[in-house]
């Protein structure tokens, strides 16, 4: 397992199920990204007692917590910046910006940028993609990301960061209140002003497979702090 690059990479391998903790720590890979989608290969049949609706309200529920615990992540305002001023070339980044989407209501868009950050060895994203699909009962699909998620290639030595702020991409009383949303039960939400930032995002088309999707913009990890 890819080693954690701080105390909150930690908490989010204790926080999420044995199989995620197995695969999902964020940030843990640097290879650049390819927008080319990846061919679907055959995947096991799914037994059905893993197939029926409690199986699916349990990965929403944990697709839920990966993506608070990830924009929660210490790194998360720093790949979000990298990922705006490299223009959409950082996996770390599109991680990060779709679990954003995914916070702020826009979780079909979310799958596209969780696609793109998978296609550049992120397997976080790919487990994301896993839980995306189960959720939504496509099985086949999920079984097809949670073998991308368990791929351990050699992981590279991390990027030096280009500031020492440790800057958080949102506010302590927004991060605790995602996190208590979650643990009462409730999908998670961003703030009104917050969403409001991500909303005002331009978007790419109507994508066949995931529909409008908002894309990064510069200063987009200002403007959220500035409103948290």
């Amino acid at each position: 397992m890819p080693r954690s690059h701080d105390t909150e990479g930690d908490v989010i391998e204790a926080m999420l199920t044995s199989d995620a903790r197995a695969i999902a720590v964020a940030f843990e890979s640097r290879r650049r990204p390819r927008r080319r989608r990846p061919a679907v290969a055959p995947a096991p049949v799914v037994p059905p007692s893993a197939a029926g609706p409690g199986a699916r309200e349990e990965a929403a529920h944990e697709l839920d917590l990966a993506c608070v615990l990830v924009i929660n992540a210490v790194e998360a305002a720093d790949s979000l910046e990298r990922f705006v001023d490299d223009r959409g070339i950082d996996p770390e980044g599109a991680l990060v910006f779709a679990c954003l989407l995914h916070v702020a209501g826009h979780t079909r868009a979310a799958g596209f940028w969780w696609q793109f950050a998978a296609g550049g060895g992120s397997r976080t994203a790919a487990y994301c993609l896993h839980l995306s699909h189960r959720r939504d009962g496509e099985f086949r699909d999920a079984a097809f990301w949670r073998a991308q998620a368990a791929h351990d290639p050699q992981e590279p030595p991390p990027p030096v960061s280009r500031t020492d702020s440790r800057r958080k991409l949102l506010s302590d009383a927004a991060r605790h209140e995602l996190l208590i949303q979650w643990h009462s039960g409730l999908t998670p939400h961003l703030p009104a002003a917050l969403e409001s930032v991500v909303n005002r995002l331009a978007v790419d088309g109507d994508d066949e497979d995931f529909g409008e999707v908002p894309q990064p913009a510069p200063g987009l990890v200002e403007r959220l702090s500035r409103e948290a």
